[in-house]
């Protein structure tokens, strides 16, 4: 066969049979994506800009990630009471708001209040969107929709960090006021594309019939543990890195969003037909494994190889093959041991696991920054990684046990 139509072939089986709502609400995300420009660029804002330390400017991150806790708990919460259309559309229209409102606010306490209020109301996005997509799929492709998902998210990051990076050259200002503006637009044509869902109905059956507690799911909240630590580490890419470029290797923010652009350009090439040739060969947890492997061997690369340009591209090509081996397969992990009654309670759980890592990843990273330097940070993060591997290796064995000795 010719090697083109086999490529050809192989892509075309990748995203056959999904549902068109899908797809369109694939399109909603990249338009909301293709706009984000403010948050890769925060901590460089807050202290070039603004002037503040780097203590402040991780309390501030720190401040984004509360707000993601409670953004992802009331996001849960509403949408198994008003729909998960609903919370989508609401969020999306608020955020772009709070996103122009973040550009007038100047001082710490002023920036501390709306990053927060930017990111509850951004976050509450999240188990809806993972509500919608479970919906809107069928149990053989929910993966693949997923990862469709996600390819949308991260074609709209290869394109918002690139064109900020640009706009951040001529003016901060314009950051704000372009995220903002897509937000609006991505609920506007949510709005056009997709028809309302309404909210579930509730029957009398739903109040007498028991459900167990996502908390005796000891596996999946021992899962959540392993997924927050790998979180944090992954997280350092979008707040502690894009600082290291500029203050060690010297790198004009042009350069710093280019840079940044390889990793939404290589999951948008690379992932649906990765995990399409991969999934179902191995258990999900043991492709965590291996991804979480990969983002400890890129820290490793910063921390020793030398200062130059060249480092922050090799960084970003293997961070991404980690993030690609372990995100997908993650999302595909926790809704195998969900049920439909339970999906949202999984959804918010998973979403503010990495909320809290959110919180963790710039605090820790600042304060460990601002006292021994970058490259003592690179190397304990590419440590804590491996611990995340091993725990996810770990959690697998436990799975396999009962199986061997089954009867």
């Amino acid at each position: 066969m010719n090697p083109l139509k086999k490529t050809l072939d192989l892509y075309r089986n990748a995203y056959a049979g999904l549902a068109p709502a899908t797809w369109w609400l694939s399109l909603i995300l990249l338009i909301n994506r293709s706009g984000t420009m403010v948050i890769p660029f925060l901590t460089v804002y807050m202290t070039q800009h603004l002037h503040f330390t780097i203590t402040q400017a991780g309390i501030v991150m720190a401040c984004f990630g509360t707000g993601a806790i409670v953004g992802a708990t009331a996001g849960g919460w509403l949408a198994d009471r008003i729909g998960f259309y609903q919370v989508q559309f609401w969020s999306l229209f608020s955020n772009g708001l709070l996103f122009i409102l973040l550009g007038q606010m100047h001082t710490f306490p002023q920036l501390c209040i709306c990053v927060f209020a930017l990111s509850s109301v951004g976050d509450a996005f999240r188990p809806a969107n993972s509500m919608a997509i479970a919906a809107y799929s069928k149990p053989e492709n929910r993966t693949r929709s997923y990862a469709l998902n996600r390819l949308a998210v991260n074609l709209g990051w290869s394109v918002g960090p690139a064109i900020g990076g640009l706009l951040a050259s001529f003016s901060y200002d314009l950051l704000f006021w372009v995220d903002g503006a897509t937000c609006m637009f991505a609920a506007i044509m949510m709005r056009i594309l997709l028809p309302p869902v309404p909210a579930p109905a509730k029957s009398h059956a739903d109040h007498t019939v028991p459900k167990e507690s996502i908390w005796k799911d000891h596996i999946y909240i021992t899962f959540l543990v392993f997924a927050m630590i790998n979180a944090i580490c992954l997280f350092q890419f979008s707040s502690i890195v894009p600082l290291y470029f500029k203050e060690v290797l010297r790198m004009q923010e042009w350069a710093i969003g280019l840079t940044m652009s390889i990793n939404g350009i290589m999951i948008a090439v690379i992932e649906m037909v990765m995990i399409y040739r991969l999934e179902g060969r191995f258990p999900d947890l043991l492709f965590i494994v291996r991804g979480s492997i990969l983002v400890a061997v890129a820290y490793y690369v910063i921390a020793g190889l030398p200062a130059w340009w060249v480092v922050a591209p090799v960084f970003m090509v293997i961070i991404t093959f980690g993030e690609m081996l372990c995100l997908p397969f993650m999302n595909s992990f926790w809704i195998a041991r969900s049920q439909t009654h339970n999906r949202g309670q999984y959804a918010a759980l998973y979403t503010i696991s990495y909320s809290v890592a959110n919180i963790v990843s710039p605090t820790a990273g600042a304060f460990v920054v601002g006292h021994l330097g970058f490259t003592y940070w690179w190397i304990i993060t590419g440590s804590v990684c491996l611990i995340a591997a091993t725990g996810f290796y770990l959690l697998q064995q436990r799975i396999d046990f009962p199986k061997k000795y089954r009867i």
